[in-house]
């Protein structure tokens, strides 16, 4: 207790000193926790808007091999997927039954490359809310070949609400054709995942897709929160199995499940509909990539600013060391054995690294509690990382501990050797130097 009392008391005699150097392991601990957080809720951020524009967590889509061996993706009964959905007892906030049409929009001689989904309005009425409008409305979708554009498509077209625009397409056997749809809204471009889909009939879609009525491409699950797909997705599979011929999610390694699929499609003959099941987890695998990139890269670089930090602390207790130089003779000279001085001299370090890591957290919570409460926009091509227009950090435990343990180790490594030569001095030698 005597060496930790005086360690506090020799920190504090040197303000100035110990503030800047404080101050420094702060900013490293900002920095890099600042990066962590983001991560952290990258992947829950990311995820949960891809789930709200795909309109589910687990998606199942059918399969079929024609005589010329070309893959036709179809639904045409799902009386046995929903058996399996009811038997498995997921719990879900609904079922999506979607088709998509992928062709080119063309008004007045202008184009683009679109995909364009189908959706039952009657029965997705949360997808309006998902959707913010900046023109026109929809009751407008009340027309069967409605069509709700972004406004970045709507500048790249030039075209107004009303105007009648024509998609050129394939047929789900892969037959040309065309059709032709009214301007019913333009929502607001959220960046760059805004102007993927266009919104449309799901009855028009199949129409134009060549599917029945009661027929579309893919069944979208959306589950209460994203943490929930992997146990949903496990429960199900064991229920479809039994019921549907589908693809093994298997894989070889790393392999992601979905490419695995893709695999199987090509290298895989079969009668009838052949079943895949992908989740949301399956998209987002390259985010995570990402995000763990991202995590290494913030220890990197919390090692190359320690690395710069660990020379201004290791020269400042070399000159803490010959300032103090007879004081240490003098304590050497009363009693005080080798390991207490070095013990003295760590404990200063440690006391400074704590000081340091206090003041960055604590400064980092303010700096977030801060970028959270501004609100970014809906139309930033940040959008897909935000959660509703605001930025948010998800800090775990663990990073927290990491972090802390790699700047204590550093702070006490740069002020070992210092510690250990005025551990070493002699008593005599000590008292007898002059500053």
């Amino acid at each position: 207790m005597k060496l930790i009392r005086l360690a506090a008391k020799n920190l504090l005699r040197q303000k100035r000193r110990s503030i800047l150097l404080g101050s420094a392991i702060a900013f490293g601990i900002l920095f890099v926790t600042l990066i962590n957080g983001f991560t952290g809720s990258f992947i829950i951020n990311v995820g949960e808007n891809f789930s709200n524009l795909l309109a589910g967590h687990i998606f199942i889509d059918g399969v079929e091999k024609s005589e010329t061996g070309k893959e036709l993706y179809i639904i045409r009964d799902d009386s046995a997927l929903m058996d399996a959905v009811d038997a498995s007892g997921i719990d879900y906030r609904f079922l999506t039954k979607r088709s998509e049409i992928r062709g080119s929009l063309l008004f007045e001689g202008n184009g683009i490359n679109q995909s364009i989904v189908g959706a039952d309005w009657s029965r997705e009425g949360y997808f309006k809310e998902r959707i913010i409008l900046k023109e026109g409305s929809f009751d407008n979708m009340a027309d069967p070949q409605a069509l709700i554009i972004s406004s970045k498509i709507a500048d790249r077209l030039q075209v107004e609400l009303g105007d009648r625009v024509i998609v050129k397409m394939q047929t789900y056997t892969g037959q040309q054709t065309a059709g032709d749809f009214t301007i019913a809204a333009v929502s607001i471009d959220t960046g760059l995942f805004g102007s993927i889909s266009c919104y449309a009939n799901l009855d028009y879609v199949n129409e134009l897709l060549n599917l029945a009525s009661d027929e579309y491409l893919t069944l979208g699950i959306y589950l209460p929160e994203l943490v929930d797909t992997e146990p949903s997705t496990n429960s199900l599979i064991p229920e479809l199995e039994k019921r549907i011929n589908l693809f093994s999610r298997e894989t070889a390694g790393d392999e992601n499940p979905f490419m695995a699929i893709l695999e199987q499609q090509e290298e895989e003959e079969w009668e009838g509909v052949r079943y895949r099941l992908s989740n949301i987890n399956d998209i987002l695998s390259e985010v995570e990539e990402i995000v763990r990139i991202l995590n290494i890269a913030s220890i990197v670089i919390l090692l190359v600013l320690f690395a710069i930090i660990m020379v201004g602390i290791t020269n400042t207790f070399r000159m803490v060391m010959f300032e103090r130089i007879q004081e240490i003779g003098t304590m050497r000279a009363v009693g005080m054995q080798r390991s207490e001085v070095r013990q003295l001299f760590l404990l200063e370090a440690l006391f400074l690294a704590l000081f340091g890591l206090a003041a960055g957290y604590l400064l980092t919570a303010g700096t977030m509690g801060i970028l959270s409460s501004i609100y970014w926009g809906v139309d930033t091509p940040l959008f897909m990382l935000l959660k509703n227009g605001y930025m948010t950090f998800t800090v775990t435990a663990g990073q927290i501990l990491l972090n802390t343990a790699i700047v204590t180790l550093l702070t006490l490594a740069a002020a070992f050797r210092p510690s250990d030569k005025a551990a070493r001095l002699e008593p005599g030698v000590a008292l007898a130097t002059e500053k």
